[in-house]
């Protein structure tokens, strides 16, 4: 059985649509940490503190605010990287993954994090992307898609690892962990599976 091809100029204007949400987006990070930097890092408080009941508000402007242009330049490259793919399968599917990532792990680190800890950073995000592009070719059964998650995972897979390790005390393994879970659960509940017993490419 053979699928219509998507026709060029949709497939253009999907890639178009994905790089530019992605350099907006990396790009409002870099102006939030300027502007942070400028404040004497007010912008700091929309971390999130464990198990503070006033700090559930900051669950998702969590995930924007970074600790110093490291911080920020560390997570650019893999959110570019694996947002754009993500988006590839359109804005709404990828906003919708990304929303449940970031709520699911910033949950997460509120409920488990080490007690007076302040987290905030887009990597929970970015395990959460990972996540979800290594699992969401097998769940959909897409060829093309399994193929770019094993990629992926071969690329990435040491250094994802390496941040979910509860040894690793520099940076948040929590948040990491819930992102990566996240991710992994956003491939089926966002679900796009051909018919059973067929596989597909795109």
């Amino acid at each position: 059985m053979t699928y219509p091809q998507v026709p060029e100029r949709r497939r253009s204007a999907r890639i178009r649509a994905a790089a530019l949400l992605m350099a907006g987006w990396v790009a409002l990070l870099w102006v939030l940490e300027a502007i942070d930097t400028a404040s004497g890092h007010a912008l700091d408080s929309y971390g999130i503190v464990s198990r503070e009941p006033s700090e559930l508000g900051d669950v998702v402007p969590s995930a924007f605010i970074h600790f110093g242009f490291a911080h920020v330049a560390a997570n650019t490259v893999p959110l570019l990287v694996f947002g754009f793919i993500a988006a590839l399968s359109g804005i709404r599917h990828f906003l919708a993954v990304s929303l449940l990532i970031v709520v699911v792990d910033g949950l997460g680190v509120w409920l488990v994090s080490r007690s007076n800890t302040n987290t905030a950073g887009a990597s929970g995000l970015i395990f959460g992307l990972f996540g979800y592009l290594v699992v969401r070719g097998f769940v959909d059964r897409k060829l093309l898609e399994v193929g770019v998650g094993l990629l992926i995972g071969a690329i990435w897979g040491s250094s994802i690892l390496l941040g979910i390790s509860p040894s690793n005390t520099e940076v948040s393994w929590q948040g990491h962990l819930f992102g990566l879970v996240a991710g992994i659960a956003a491939a089926f509940v966002f679900r796009r599976r051909e018919p059973r017993g067929q596989l597909s490419t795109p």
